[in-house]
């Protein structure tokens, strides 16, 4: 499909065609840069935060903390705050517990940023399709009377099809959106289950290992 052919694809459909199209961009654009995001994080990187707790848990807390010294990933970043909390014994476990749930609240902010942006184009984009559809019946309606008996059924129907464009269009924005959404969520959703798993496993093995 060339441009011309897109130009006049998002004519027909009039200004909520354009605006679902720039939704679409964005869309694309959001759930890449997710993704990256999510990589860059460390979002499925659990085996060095298990191996730095397993060397907790074995009484070994400077081999465990070295473990992730170089590491910034989300459960390498809780792990190793809990890890120093609990290290630290001038600092009681309720004051250690609330400085890890701090920073793993922190860290769940950062796996969650962007997400409430495609949970929103998954709304509107069917509701900016559905008032396009209804301002085009609206208008093919408006023609028909105008006309009166000398109105063509096939004009009508060609009005009619163009303007429910805009729904199958916003349709079109909104489940890979949805889609992409849910699957962040769950996404997140098992690494803050892995960050309390790590933290509780370090602050239930006693002081010293």
């Amino acid at each position: 499909m060339d441009m011309t052919a897109i130009l006049d694809f998002l004519t027909r459909g009039g200004p909520a065609l354009w605006v679902i199209a720039a939704l679409s961009v964005l869309t694309t654009a959001l759930i890449l840069w997710k993704f990256w995001d999510l990589v860059r994080l460390g979002a499925w990187s659990r085996g060095p935060s298990e191996h730095a707790v397993a060397d907790w848990i074995a009484g070994q807390p400077a081999a465990a903390q070295a473990r992730l010294a170089a590491r910034n990933g989300l459960r390498a970043r809780v792990t190793r705050r809990a890890m120093e909390t609990r290290h630290d014994a001038a600092m009681p476990d309720t004051a250690a517990r609330e400085e890890t749930q701090r920073v793993g609240k922190m860290a769940l902010m950062q796996a969650r940023r962007g997400l409430r942006a495609l949970e929103l184009i998954a709304t509107i984009a069917p509701l900016i399709g559905l008032l396009g559809t209804v301002l085009g019946m609206i208008e093919a309606f408006q023609a028909l009377q105008a006309a009166g008996n000398r109105a063509d059924p096939a004009a009508l129907a060609g009005g009619i099809w163009q303007a429910l464009l805009t729904t199958a269009a916003g349709m079109a924005v909104a489940i890979p959106a949805a889609m992409a959404l849910s699957w962040f969520e769950s996404i997140c959703d098992r690494v803050q289950a892995d960050m309390e798993d790590l933290a509780t496993r370090i602050f239930i093995t006693p002081r010293g290992g």
